[in-house]
């Protein structure tokens, strides 16, 4: 099943459905009808992409699993979030343009032994501000005031275990450097807010091709292609997607970047990697280990930007085995050895260059 939904098909059957469903037309003069008068009917309402039918499809797999919904005014914008199980707080943050449904298959599981909390962020899911620019000043503080919310915080000793995927692990790391002593730990996965060149990729691609070659690089050579239906329903989201709309505040959102300050983040972070990312490319965890006073780096075989995602069995064991660690002190390496184990190496597809020490702002590692 599991395989299934993770090559699209779900979101395809429901696409083909939603489509192909008959309208229904009564007296409309065929034989055997009586006359009626003709009443202009409104006009159909547009139909949901694959990417809504997939999204919907993902939240609604929260709500079966037992994830209880909610939502609260935090910082002037409506905030949703969803909550199950008992013990130790982890927080799981999605990335630009994601939701909170993009852990709906590894979340269940950590709920069996964690209390756990999935945050739409400001201006992404069903959080608010739906529309305009979105300032990363917007994401931050949103997220750093839901975290101090009697709501979420209720009953914590300790901070909360934050869990970020892409630009999700930036705001952990944010949360980290600005409000310490409201977070334990932080795994950063395939993110980290570092400045970094994508080797010619594009968050905002333009045409089916330039979307390919994206999603190319942020999945593993060996993960099924994306289907065309997809790629095409991606470059219509963009225009009014959130990367865009944080692009939109692009000085705001380079002010937040954390090259010059990953030092000071003195909370513990261990960096989960899925080795065939090419998009944020294979010396970005290099950069935040040694950039890091207190970090250690796992890698994730065969998966890439989106572990939870493209390979959540991968993901839930490495997950599982970090957390079950001390978390990371600062190294006592002898002098001269190398802080970063470099992986196998990946197969590269062709048609997406290898990316160089890849940034990005926008869904920035």
């Amino acid at each position: 099943m599991r395989r299934v939904i993770r090559t699209w098909t779900g979101a395809l059957i429901a696409a083909a459905l939603a489509l192909g469903a008959p309208a229904s037309h009564a007296g409309d003069g065929s034989p055997g009808q009586e006359p009626t008068a003709q009443v202009a009917e409104p006009a159909p309402a547009a139909q949901p992409g694959p990417i809504a039918l997939f999204i919907a499809f993902r939240r609604a797999q929260l709500a079966a699993a037992g994830f209880a919904r909610h939502e609260a005014e935090i910082a002037g914008h409506r905030t949703v979030w969803w909550e199950k199980g008992e013990g130790a707080t982890l927080v799981l943050v999605h990335g630009v343009a994601d939701q909170a449904g993009t852990w709906f298959q590894v979340a269940p599981a950590l709920a069996e032994t964690h209390r756990v909390l999935l945050i739409d962020l400001p201006g992404h899911g069903e959080s608010e501000p739906a529309e305009g620019p979105l300032p990363m000043t917007t994401v931050i503080e949103g997220f750093e005031a839901w975290l101090a919310a009697p709501a979420v915080a209720v009953g914590a000793s300790t901070g909360p275990i934050l869990i970020g995927n892409s630009m999700g692990a930036w705001v952990a790391l944010l949360a980290a450097l600005r409000h310490p002593e409201r977070v334990g730990r932080v795994v950063a996965v395939n993110g980290g807010g570092l400045r970094a060149d994508t080797g010619g990729l594009d968050l905002l691609p333009d045409d089916r091709e330039e979307a390919r070659r994206l999603m190319a690089a942020l999945r593993d050579p060996a993960s099924p292609p994306i289907p065309d239906l997809v790629l095409d329903d991606l470059v219509r989201r963009v225009e009014t997607g959130e990367a865009r709309r944080m692009f939109q505040a692009n000085q705001d959102l380079e002010s937040y970047l954390l090259d010059e300050s990953l030092d000071v983040i003195a909370t513990p972070v261990d960096v989960l990697w899925g080795e065939s990312d090419r998009y944020l490319g294979r010396d970005y965890p290099a950069r935040l280990l040694a950039g890091l006073p207190n970090a250690r780096l796992t890698w994730i075989e065969h998966c890439g930007h989106l572990p939870q995602a493209e390979c959540p069995e991968r993901f839930l064991e490495r997950l599982r085995e970090v957390l079950a660690l001390a978390p990371p002190a600062a190294p006592e390496a002898p002098a001269g050895a190398a802080p970063y184990a470099e992986p196998p190496a990946a197969p590269v597809t062709p048609e997406v260059p290898a990316a160089a020490p890849p940034a990005e702002p926008g869904d920035a590692g």
